[in-house]
């Protein structure tokens, strides 16, 4: 197996270049880390640059908005002592994804509400999240930006920032002013079907707490005009002071990782667009990597640079990449086509080669890609000093024909002559004082799992081997550490008033939404709490008898379409039609209907069953609303008609 796709990369490579070759790393891979790290050393050894990951196709504002902004060295302030809590477009009770600590994230918001934090949640559904916020706004889906820069318009108009916080770190304060100008209470109201006084209640409500955060998540990021909200998002939390100060506990501390010095100063924004442009699209490489939504037509487009190999790591592009019909004649159009998974999914379905890997249960596992996170979004990471490292806790089946991602890449190197060299990208970021460190492998056998994690944590905080006498993890006290004062020659500004985002809000100021008479429903994106987006849906024990992928919708709007729980419905969008089953919820606001990503047929051969599979939302998306900074395809908010079948 590895000689024959040796051979044909060799053959590919040797005729149109190494930039022939790609990789989509899906989020799969988190339970086999050390897999994307040795795919990474096999691609810089092959010359080849072409590495694209769900992150750009998930939240990528969260880079692209930092980059623009800058951050803070020691971290936002942290959820365990925070009096306010602002979420835009998250569930973390469902996710257990960013918004709130990751363990048992349902537990903790009871916890704080206890203590009094004042939860304020912007979602136009009545998520299990918003049921325990003291403020819940329930806008028209992608609204966000427009409601965030109404909050910053109360925050500037009242006086309510931390002027002294701002005049020390920030710069661009009259600028911002200037630009949420038009984004009064009433005007974004208006737009996102709210009343002004929850607005201006949430602005007030949010400026006057102590310590907090504003934190957005996926259904800001799938909505359209990603990095905006995310950067507004940003604003208002350095307008406020919500980052951790001198003498504080640094909100996320590192532990398996190498020890850092977090400080009370900022890291300055940086470049937020890399040297690629895409054939295609048009679209660039930015600060969260080469936008996956372009993949599709750098493989259709004929000429120099056309992608003819890829390898797929615990990923499914057919139910994750927007607009499916583009997704398989791409996938159908490449030289050669290589899966890693352990299932069969309507993706490895197309393969030439599927390469099956081994389950959770069956390699190591360590806490520091948790850990790591933190430099990904301001909220994300690990806020007490936990570690923990696993052992595999099961054999694989006796005779089972198992090759993880770190195997299959190490393989290729040693069969193309290749020599890889390990970076510990997972101890690296911003505020890590020193470069990664560089471990050349020994081509000559192949590197268990445990070595890896060794040369990625290097000489982290708490020792590898201090960490593997705690089985079941521990919290770590040594590992807490103090923000320090900024240095005397710190003098590096949050910023403000980015040019491309102070022309975006112009912009978002002038352009409502045209489609909304085509169009009357606007679809939003969720999870369900029993999948985990294209996995389980075949396990009917989840299922727990109801129709997978249904389409819910208030009881109002489907009475006035005629339409009761079980009915089957057809929804169009200006990208394509599907066919689902729909239920009640009123949860969700009139006009707004709400559809788990992730379903739909498992083979590529076979359509969608409303009953069996469930629908892919994917079917109703396209690559013409992709978001230019980003990248980020629009995968929710999507207009949509509804009629009976």
């Amino acid at each position: 197996l590895v000689a024959e796709i040796a051979a044909r990369i060799g053959a590919i490579v040797a005729e149109h270049g190494p930039d022939s070759v790609a990789a989509y790393i899906g989020t799969g891979v988190v339970a086999h880390p050390t897999g994307a790290t040795m795919a990474a050393a096999w691609f810089r050894a092959l010359g080849s640059p072409m590495l694209f990951s769900a992150a750009t196709i998930d939240k990528p504002a969260a880079n692209t908005s930092t980059a623009l902004h800058g951050n803070w060295s020691a971290g936002a302030q942290g959820f365990e002592t925070a009096d306010v809590w602002m979420l835009v477009g998250a569930n973390p009770v469902i996710s257990k994804s960013n918004g709130a600590p990751y363990h048992n994230p349902g537990n903790r918001l009871k916890e704080a509400a206890r203590r009094g934090m004042k939860l304020i949640v912007v979602d136009p559904r009545r998520t299990e999240t918003a049921r325990r916020a003291h403020l819940h706004l329930a806008p028209r889906p992608g609204e966000d930006a427009a409601i965030l820069a109404a909050m910053i318009h109360v925050v500037l108009a009242e006086n309510l920032h931390d002027a002294a916080f701002v005049a020390s770190h920030a710069r661009g304060i009259d600028a911002l002013r200037a630009a949420v100008a038009p984004f009064t209470p009433e005007y974004a109201a208006a737009r996102a079907g709210l009343d002004a006084a929850e607005i201006v209640e949430a602005a007030r409500v949010f400026a006057r707490g102590k310590r907090g955060c504003v934190v957005c998540s996926t259904g800001a990021s799938f909505s359209s005009r990603s990095t905006l909200t995310f950067y507004l998002a940003l604003c208002l939390n350095t307008l406020c002071g919500r980052w951790a100060r001198e003498g504080d506990w640094a909100t996320y501390p590192n532990i398996m990782m190498p020890a850092f010095t977090p400080r009370a100063e900022v890291y300055p924004p940086y470049p937020v667009f890399g040297a690629r442009r895409m054939r295609g699209s048009g679209l660039r490489q930015n600060a969260s990597g080469l936008p996956t939504s372009a993949l599709p037509d750098e493989i259709l487009t004929e000429g120099p640079g056309k992608i003819r190999a890829l390898f797929c790591l615990g990923g499914n592009p057919m139910q994750a990449w927007p607009d499916q019909p583009r997704t398989r004649a791409a996938l159908e159009k490449l030289d050669l086509f290589v899966v890693g998974d352990y299932r069969m999914t309507a993706t490895a379905d197309l393969a030439d080669y599927i390469v099956a890997s081994p389950l959770t249960l069956e390699t190591p596992a360590a806490t520091y890609f948790v850990e790591w996170l933190k430099y990904i979004g301001v909220s994300r990471g690990l806020e007490a000093p936990w570690a923990q490292y696993t052992p595999k806790i099961v054999d694989p089946p006796q005779g089972s024909d198992l090759m993880d991602d770190r195997e299959l890449f190490f393989r290729l190197g040693q069969a193309m002559g290749l020599s890889l060299e390990w970076i510990d990208a997972y101890g690296y970021g911003p505020h890590v004082e020193s470069p990664p460190k560089r471990v050349p492998l020994d081509m000559s056998r192949l590197p268990e799992v445990d070595e890896l994690i060794a040369h990625t944590v290097g000489e982290g905080r708490i020792p590898l081997s201090e960490v593997k006498k705690h089985p079941h993890g521990r919290v770590f006290e040594a590992a807490r550490t103090r923000v320090e004062a900024a240095r005397p020659e710190a003098d590096a500004r949050f910023e403000l008033a980015d040019a491309l985002m102070t022309a975006e809000l112009a912009a978002l100021a002038s352009q409502p939404d045209p489609r909304r008479e085509a169009y009357p429903f606007r679809l939003v994106s969720r999870r369900d709490n029993n999948f985990m987006n294209s996995v389980g849906q075949r396990m009917p024990a989840l299922h727990r008898g109801r129709p997978g992928g249904a389409l819910s919708m208030h009881p109002a709007d489907l009475a006035d379409l005629g339409l009761a729980e079980n009915h089957l419905a057809e929804v169009r969008s200006p990208h394509g039609v599907i066919r689902c089953h729909v239920k009640a919820d009123d949860s969700l606001r009139r006009g707004v209907v709400s559809m788990a990503q992730g379903f739909g047929a498992a083979r590529a051969d076979q359509p969608d069953d409303p009953v069996a599979t469930g629908a892919s939302v994917t079917l109703l998306t396209g690559l013409d609303e992709c978001e230019p900074i980003s990248g980020m395809p629009r995968l929710s908010a999507i207009p949509v008609a509804i009629s009976r079948v």
